[in-house]
This record gives C-alpha cells, sequence and structure tokens, in this order.
C-alpha cells in the first residue's frame, strides 16, 4: 500500500509556509491524539501519520529531499519513522510541549544546560456547597519531590560538580549526516541533560531532589464552582539537578448538598407542602445560605412546580460584590394514611368540585377526548 503524501495528510498545500503548516499540524494532532480518543486505533494510526508528515516537512533540508524525491528520498534511511530513537517525535516535541506543557506531572521535562523542570502535580479536593459559599483557607499535604538541601540540587556530591559530556559538548543532543540532511537526536551518554556526574550525592543518589510530604495552605475564594482548577506556581515537583520546579494544580468537587442544588450563581431548593396550603394559601420559613430566615408566601391556588425567587439569597459570584438568587420551587404532596373521616370529607369536597375548581385536569380530558374522537370520524 503506497504510502500517503504528506501535504495531504496535513491538509496543506505544496506552497504552505512553515506558520501555516504549524498551524494545520497541531490542529489535528490535537484532534487524533492518543490521549483524546483512547483506545481508538484509527486515530494512533492517523497521529502517527500525521507526525510523520510534520517531522519532515518542517525541516527545510528535509521538505526539499522530499519535493524532489518523494519518499524515495528516505527509503535508504528507513523514512522518518526509522531514525532512530525518538526521532519520529521531532512533530510532538515541537508542537505538544507547549500544547499541554508538563500539565500533571506526565509532560516532557524542558532541559537547559542539565537541568530539567520538574513535574506538574494535581490534587483533588472536595469541599462543601457552605465552604464555597464563605471560601475557606485550606491546609492540604501533598507528597513530591523537593530540592536535596545535601548537594542544593546539583546532584553532585558536595564538593564536586557536575561535568560537562564530552559525546554532546554540553548540548544534550548530537547531530549525524543521513543522505541528503543531517539529524538531530539526544545525546546517548548524558541523555539530553549535557552533563555528567562522576561523584553522585549520597542522600538524592545524583537526582538532585528527594521525596517529602509537605504542608501547603490553599486560599478558596467565595463563589468558586464545582470543577474549577487552581494553579499554585512551583509548587509542583522540584526539577532535576537545580532544574525549575513545576506547578501544582488544585482541582475543586463541591460535593452535593442536602436541600439545595446549584446552577451558576442561582440556587434552587424543592420545599414540599400540604395539598391544603397549595389550595387556601399560607407561608413557611426556609433557611438560606447565609443562615438567615426568609418568609415564603404561598398564593391560593399554587400549582405543583411553581417558583418563587428569593432575589441575593444565592451564591456569591467569584470575586464579585453580587449574588445570584434562591429559587424555591413547590411540591405538592398528596395526604397518606386519611382516617375515615378525612375521607368523607374529601369525597364529599370532591362531588362538590366542579370545572373552575380543577380546570387544568378537566380541560386535559376534554382536549384528549376531543383529539381521538377526530381520528375515528
Amino acid at each position: 500500500m503506497a504510502k500517503p503524501d504528506y501535504y495531504e495528510t496535513l491538509g496543506v498545500s505544496r506552497s504552505v509556509d512553515g506558520k501555516q503548516l504549524k498551524s494545520a499540524f497541531r490542529k489535528l494532532a490535537m484532534q487524533y491524539h492518543p490521549d483524546r480518543n483512547p483506545g481508538d486505533v484509527e486515530a494512533e494510526r492517523k497521529f502517527k501519520e500525521l507526525n510523520e508528515a510534520y517531522e519532515v516537512l518542517k525541516d527545510p533540508q528535509k521538505r526539499g529531499a522530499y519535493d524532489r524525491f518523494g519518499h524515495a528520498a528516505f527509503e535508504q534511511g528507513g523514512g522518518p519513522g526509522g531514525m532512530g530513537a525518538g526521532a519520529g517525535m521531532g512533530g510532538f516535541s515541537d508542537i505538544f510541549e507547549d500544547i499541554f506543557g508538563e500539565m500533571m506531572g506526565g509532560g516532557r521535562a524542558r532541559r537547559s544546560g542539565g537541568r530539567e523542570r520538574g513535574a506538574d502535580l494535581r490534587y483533588n479536593m472536595e469541599i462543601s456547597l457552605e465552604e464555597a459559599y464563605g471560601g475557606k483557607t485550606a491546609q492540604i499535604r501533598v507528597p513530591t519531590s523537593i530540592t536535596c538541601d545535601e548537594c542544593s540540587g546539583s546532584g553532585a556530591k558536595p564538593g564536586s560538580k557536575p561535568q560537562t559530556c564530552t559525546t554532546c559538548g554540553g548540548n544534550g543532543r548530537v547531530r549525524a549526516a543521513q543522505g541528503f540532511f543531517s539529524i538531530e537526536r539526544t545525546c546517548p551518554t548524558c541523555h539530553g541533560r549535557g552533563q555528567m556526574i562522576s561523584d553522585p550525592c549520597g542522600k538524592c543518589s545524583g537526582q538532585g531532589r528527594v521525596t517529602e510530604e509537605r504542608s501547603l495552605s490553599v486560599n478558596i475564594p467565595a463563589g468558586i464552582e464545582d470543577g474549577t482548577r487552581i494553579r499554585l506556581s512551583g509548587e509542583g515537583e522540584a526539577g532535576l539537578r537545580g532544574g525549575p520546579p513545576g506547578d501544582l494544580y488544585i482541582f475543586l468537587s463541591v460535593k452535593p448538598h442536602q436541600f439545595f442544588q446549584r446552577e451558576g450563581a442561582d440556587l434552587f431548593c424543592t420545599v414540599p407542602i400540604s395539598m391544603t396550603t397549595a389550595a387556601l394559601g399560607g407561608k413557611f420559613e426556609i433557611t438560606t445560605m447565609d443562615g438567615a430566615k426568609s418568609r415564603v408566601t404561598v398564593p391560593e391556588g399554587t400549582q405543583a412546580g411553581r417558583e418563587m425567587r428569593l432575589r441575593g439569597k444565592g451564591m456569591p459570584v467569584l470575586r464579585s460584590a453580587q449574588f445570584g438568587d434562591l429559587y424555591v420551587r413547590i411540591a405538592i404532596e398528596t395526604p397518606q394514611n386519611l382516617s375515615r373521616r378525612q375521607k368523607e370529607l374529601l369525597t364529599e369536597f370532591h362531588a362538590l368540585s366542579s370545572k373552575e375548581n380543577n380546570p387544568q385536569s378537566d380541560g386535559f380530558f376534554s382536549r384528549m377526548k376531543g383529539f381521538f374522537d377526530t381520528l375515528t370520524e
């Protein structure tokens, strides 16, 4: 089966410039990325094709060779996918490193003179609706890597220093000639760090960091919503060998409340009332989120599902002086466990009822009968 044209794979013309090429690859790669399509074999295959095409076309020398000779330009070297370990992921490195960063600890570390950025960390925190209403300062304990105090993060035994890698000269990358162009790959000696440690620190074994549990204070602002992400810059894993630390992301979830349901800044509460209160009207008190008592008036003839609004009794709007509203939904409770006398009174009431007392039910059944009568004519 013939390999697809690289330009067609990326959906671009042969005259596309570098910026347009990168944009096209970025859009498609995000669409077919395996993390967004778990278990989808076709998406994984498409993602590999996109990465291979971009690996060639982003490089002016490789692109020139491909424009002249097509796929045959790479047959001797096994193609872009066979240029050595890691070479086929060049597009991923260039694009997805800035799209996904090092989110959630799984990202690729950025290297600079042997210093690797620490991984980002995720912490899931569950709070109550009351805490989301008033805000709070929470103390959390996070197991993470911190800079080794023995070697100050260098990874080398105190009194010694990391040495520049002689293979790559400290660059962390080496170049090799391959047909019409040269290929750059990670240094096999220092694994891209650019430095070698001959005498590692005894405490951290040359890593420049050790694992420890830390206590952190997290500010939860009033009005925060379920699913909100809070970023604590520099509170993630310590960088390898003195590299910058990652970030800590707090993912908040708000526990379901016993009485209130939240929609944005508004709250909803379903209140059951008796059939007689709904028919004759009445009043009841409800406790709102601020702890105050609010009186609700039930008009005569209130129907189930009716909502009464209490202005400003909802949730605070995040970073604002405004508040949402509280909507009280009426549910009418049907009487149960009736005594004989109660049944007699209800039977008498039913006998005295007319269409004016129950306009909705009477109208509904009349309309239904009329509808089906027309079908039989």
